[in-house]
């Protein structure tokens, strides 16, 4: 591509940074990025976007493709997982040792990234012992910038009677995360699915092998990812 042929690449601003890490979520499972879908995770409007696309192509960070949307290059792949790599390693450092809830992390890690150094991160993923894991069981790349990929399922998609690992609660938005501990519903916590009533209703899930049950709405089902077989593996740092 002509076009990433140019001049060596400029230290990248916040504005491109999320952009890389909006295409890096909305593609890790395959697919394209749209500007819509963009637009509403950034909370942007669609013409910024575009705008904005035609800039990170430009500078090879991303791929368009025609009628079907936008895809990392290697170059925005590798940006993307070293602000990821910041933001999961200063959520495990604010919990681990700072003390906050899971449910306050992300704002503050939003602020931060963008600011400190790779030094400071890596400082703090050594003191950490190099967690694999951010407090919502979500995989940090590492400092090459390789990411675990695992094969999750969604609490939702679960048969009646299946044992499950949960492995990572696929949100950020507060109310629902201080819900989830509530409620026990915690990465590493393992679940034994009993019920679900139909037509999109509600799954009900024995905690630990004990006689602790929850019963979960779909909507909030679908944000819980969680590995077969409910044995193995290690959320922790």
């Amino acid at each position: 591509m002509n076009a990433a042929i140019r001049s060596p690449q400029p230290p990248l601003t916040r504005s491109v940074e999320d952009y890389l890490k909006s295409v890096f979520h909305l593609t890790s499972q395959g697919g394209f990025a749209t500007t819509s879908d963009m637009a509403e995770m950034l909370e942007v409007a669609p013409p910024s976007v575009s705008g904005m696309m035609k800039r990170l192509s430009e500078t090879g960070l991303i791929e368009h493709v025609p009628y079907r949307g936008v895809q990392l290059t290697a170059q925005g792949r590798r940006a993307a997982l070293r602000m990821i790599r910041r933001h999961r390693v200063l959520e495990t450092y604010l919990t681990q040792q700072l003390g906050y809830d899971w449910d306050g992390v992300h704002a503050e890690a939003e602020r931060m990234e963008h600011a400190v150094s790779d030094e400071l991160i890596e400082r703090m993923a050594g003191a950490l012992g190099d967690p694999r894991y951010d407090p919502h069981g979500e995989p940090i790349p590492t400092a090459a910038g390789d990411i675990e990929e695992m094969e999750l399922m969604r609490l939702s998609d679960a048969a009646i009677g299946q044992m499950l690992e949960l492995r990572e609660v696929a949100t950020q938005d507060a109310a629902r995360l201080r819900y989830f501990a509530e409620q026990g519903l915690v990465p590493g916590t393992r679940l034994v699915v009993t019920d679900r009533q139909p037509f999109n209703g509600p799954t009900t899930v024995l905690l630990g092998g004990s006689n602790t049950g929850r019963v979960v709405g779909q909507e909030l089902a679908r944000l819980l990812l969680c590995r077969t077989g409910g044995g193995g593996g290690d959320t922790s740092a």
